[in-house]
């Protein structure tokens, strides 16, 4: 083997050895809405930095209290702003690191095919038996359910229709599996790359709830993790935000 072709081996060996030596792992607690495009961030993460996130799933909520219980988590990406600025001032996420990672839309969902308008006037015929919302008390994505039908003055007809989901997750479900004719649910839980993947949604104007703003934190035990720290700089990275964008948000 030629002495330059050795040399160039050996550099590249070693600077796979020292990717390698670097890598980390991060514990990411994760809104449920951000379920899909989570998984592919964190499929490029790891490729564009050799670092591993290991990915909870479930409602903002409930995270916020199995971390102040101690739960192993590193990093929170929340479905709101509130829980993360409430950690932070708790001092159990890390002074500074905070920022929103992205703004999320809503949509009234069926996976009937023109079940759902354009412009949401199911509602207001009623006509259906189960409308499914995430816990207001526990989602933010329930909370802004909430809000839009008392803007459009149909919350008290259409709250005893209710099926109540624990989180987004859980309420999409409800949804796809018939339990509910229609739902709110992520917006990025039916649209890829723009396009609508099943049934027939309404958009719900944003202008009709609060911005659901989701922040992201470092807790504080991911404060020494290189990991951690990377991750958050990678969310704002156009790969990241290139996906986030795919799937509705803003």
């Amino acid at each position: 083997m030629p002495a330059r072709s050795f040399i160039s081996l050996t550099g590249l060996f070693l600077a796979l050895m020292a990717h390698g030596a670097c890598a980390a792992e991060v514990q990411v607690a994760v809104a449920s809405n951000f379920t899909a495009p989570m998984q592919k961030i964190a499929a490029g993460f790891e490729q564009a930095t050799g670092h591993r996130a290991k990915l909870a799933f479930g409602s903002t909520g409930k995270f916020y209290a199995q971390i102040r219980h101690g739960a192993p988590f590193d990093v929170l990406l929340a479905a709101d702003d509130e829980t993360p600025a409430r950690l932070e001032r708790e001092g159990a996420a890390v002074a500074g690191s905070r920022f929103t990672y992205s703004i999320g839309r809503m949509a009234l969902w069926s996976a009937s095919p023109g079940y759902v308008d354009g412009q949401g006037a199911v509602l207001k015929q009623g006509t259906f038996k189960h409308l499914a919302i995430a816990n207001p008390k526990l989602a933010p994505y329930g909370a802004a359910a909430v809000e839009t039908l008392d803007r459009l003055g149909l919350l008290a007809a259409l709250r005893p229709k209710f099926v109540q989901g624990e989180n987004i997750a859980q309420t999409f479900q409800f949804v796809r599996t018939g339990n509910a004719e229609l739902g709110f649910v992520a917006l990025s839980q039916v649209v890829e790359d723009g396009t609508l993947t099943r049934g027939s949604a309404w958009v719900v104007p944003s202008g009709l709830h609060a911005p659901i703003r989701q922040d992201a934190v470092i807790l504080a035990r991911g404060k020494d993790n290189p990991a951690a720290r990377a991750l958050m700089k990678y969310l704002k990275q156009d790969q990241a935000r290139a996906i986030i964008k795919a799937y509705g948000y803003n």
